[in-house]
């Protein structure tokens, strides 16, 4: 980004502490002995849903292949989902409807449920700004990029503090590239979503505000539309579907081996690893209409607070007949 400038150097310590989130694509997971007629490519985002089937070993036997497309944020996933890149992904709200905005063929097919403290506006610990009010005249931050739950929680913040959107400059920065800016002082408020916001707060960042009371805490599990036509893949994501359900289940009863196995692939330290896996996203069910409704809500005020340039109508962008596993 050419708006903000960060030495080298500064880069090199974040990656050595443990940031190495940002993997391209991630190779190989597992395969049959015997070739499978079915492979799936599952989006990523910073390691956590690897992490969660690594951990729990749901994927073991799949009867399907299937290999991981690591991304650092949701949009350059969606991208590759866009482009028939990946066949499944997994996102937050708003940048599913973001995704949908920009005409990427999906259809939601999960909803997956966490903690709305799971991001925030973080600042530096010296930060003179108190209050999401003294944003005024400051630039803030967000990552990943325009229709992300980061931008939702700002304005949402902002609307709750009756600070004009138009008296704060906002820039949009990929996650890693805004956390060595962060780590070297040359940002003064971040919005931005785990696993680099506990990162943050764990080198000094102090929160500003955070998601609860503003987000909804819900993502979802998005499958591309030309893999939904295919009637082979189209059985092989409900059997992935089934065994995300399995894989929450077991990272609910044995937390501590879910933490240790997302430390271990994303290199973060563990204590790390427990916050950020104590308010993942873990479990999936099938999409309810409360999630529907809850969705719909937010492409209304994203539509109207002009986060997105279209109101999104989710019914239309939503499979719930696909997966019925019992929630």
């Amino acid at each position: 980004m050419t708006d903000l400038l960060f030495s080298r150097a500064s880069r090199r310590s974040w990656l050595k502490k443990g940031t190495a989130l940002a993997l391209a694509a991630a190779g190989p997971m597992r395969a049959w002995a015997q070739q499978p007629q079915t492979t799936l490519v599952l989006g990523d985002q910073a390691g956590g849903l690897r992490a969660l089937f690594e951990a729990s070993k749901a994927l073991d036997d799949a009867p399907f292949a299937y290999r991981w497309a690591n991304f650092q944020g949701a949009a350059p996933l969606f991208e590759a989902q866009r482009s028939a890149a990946v066949d499944t992904a997994v996102a937050g709200d708003l940048p599913v409807l973001a995704a949908a905005v920009g005409r990427t063929p999906l259809k939601i097919v999960a909803t997956r449920v966490g903690k709305a403290d799971a991001l925030g506006i973080v600042v530096q610990p010296d930060s003179p700004l108190r209050s999401v009010a003294d944003l005024r005249s400051k630039t803030v931050i967000v990552s990943s990029a325009r229709g992300s739950i980061s931008q939702y929680q700002l304005y949402g913040a902002l609307e709750e503090a009756g600070v004009p959107r138009s008296e704060v400059t906002v820039k949009f920065v990929l996650p890693t590239d805004a956390a060595a800016a962060f780590a070297s002082k040359q940002i003064d408020a971040w919005a931005v979503f785990d696993p680099y916001y506990t990162i943050a707060l764990q080198q000094g960042g102090r929160i500003l505000r955070d998601g609860r009371g503003i987000n909804t805490a819900l993502g979802f599990i998005t499958a591309s539309e030309p893999s939904l036509a295919d009637p082979a893949k189209r059985i092989a994501i409900v059997q992935f579907l089934d065994r995300l359900a399995r894989a929450g289940e077991w990272a609910l009863a044995n937390p501590e081996a879910y933490a240790q196995a997302y430390s271990k692939l994303t290199r973060l330290p563990i204590e790390s690893a427990r916050i950020i896996t104590a308010r993942a996203s873990v479990t999936g069910r099938p999409v309810a209409e409360a999630d529907i409704v809850a969705l719909q809500a937010v492409a209304d005020r994203s539509a109207r607070d002009g986060i997105l340039p279209v109101r999104v109508d989710v019914r239309a962008i939503t499979d719930a007949q696909l997966w019925k596993r019992p929630a």
